[in-house]
């Protein structure tokens, strides 16, 4: 049996679609448990084969980091000590976030710009520490998710969602005044789960992008010349100053995972 958390999520749900077998799940969204770690005593896990955590508060503009850290943290790493003493393979959701501004040039490094970003390079941090107690752990960076059926994903949809669902309401496609020079790597959730699926490296923390970044601009032009719509620039927002990646760009393609 697998255990899925993060089901009901856009991933999850999309991860949830390709698993043959028994699949146990875990969602907050779904939850009737007293607090989210009850489940954690409740799965039989001698009978479980391989854990795909998902599952987190991916609100980049979540500002409680009470409630940021119980989710994103504390629930990842004691899901991972059960991995652990079961000794079950796990793969885990990480995030490009975890790079802030730092992608440009090949320079990598760990600057997250928003509570959330920093609880999951907390997580990898742990990971990297407790690798070897592990059987198998992949941490995957998510980049830019997009794809079809991202309504739950709230304001944390992706672009292309976001300007095709403006285009089909109101004929007008909103961008930032900035978005000729906002680049990100955006990969479709079907590659996501592919490499989720059929990742061949062993324990480690990888990028699972394209390595091909596109302009907030190229999008919305892409979009406008599909559905004839129009483009129109607003200010980018104050609140979202210090606190946005310009620039994104896994380090390799997600098909080098597989090979």
């Amino acid at each position: 049996m697998k255990f899925v958390t993060g089901n009901c999520g856009f991933i999850g749900r999309n991860l949830l679609a390709k698993l043959d077998g028994q699949v146990a799940c875990y969602d907050t969204l779904t939850n009737t448990l007293p607090d989210i770690f009850t489940i954690l005593d409740a799965i039989e896990w001698e009978n479980i084969e391989e854990i795909y955590h998902l599952g987190a508060i991916s609100d980049t503009t979540c500002k409680d980091i009470n409630l940021l850290h119980a989710h994103n943290v504390d629930f990842s790493i004691r899901l991972f000590e059960k991995a652990i003493d079961y000794q079950i393979p796990v793969t885990y959701a990480s995030s490009g976030s975890v790079y802030g501004n730092t992608c440009e040039n090949n320079q990598y490094r760990i600057n997250p710009l928003n509570y959330y970003a920093m609880t999951k390079a907390t997580v990898d941090a742990w990971v990297e520490d407790n690798m070897d107690r592990f059987k198998l752990v992949r941490g995957m960076r998510f980049f830019n998710v997009y794809g079809d059926n991202e309504g739950s994903k709230g304001e944390q949809a992706s672009p292309y969602y976001k300007f095709m669902k403006q285009a089909n309401e109101t004929g007008v496609i909103k961008i930032f005044d900035n978005s000729d020079g906002t680049q990100r790597d955006f990969i479709h959730v079907n590659s996501v789960v592919k490499t989720i699926l059929e990742c061949k490296r062993e324990s480690g923390i990888y990028d699972v992008g394209t390595a091909a970044p596109k302009s907030f601009t190229e999008v919305a032009e892409s979009v406008a010349k599909r559905t004839g719509a129009a483009i129109e620039r607003i200010k980018f927002p104050p609140s979202l100053w210090g606190k946005y990646q310009y620039f994104t760009k896994a380090q390799y393609n997600y098909n080098e995972l597989m090979l």
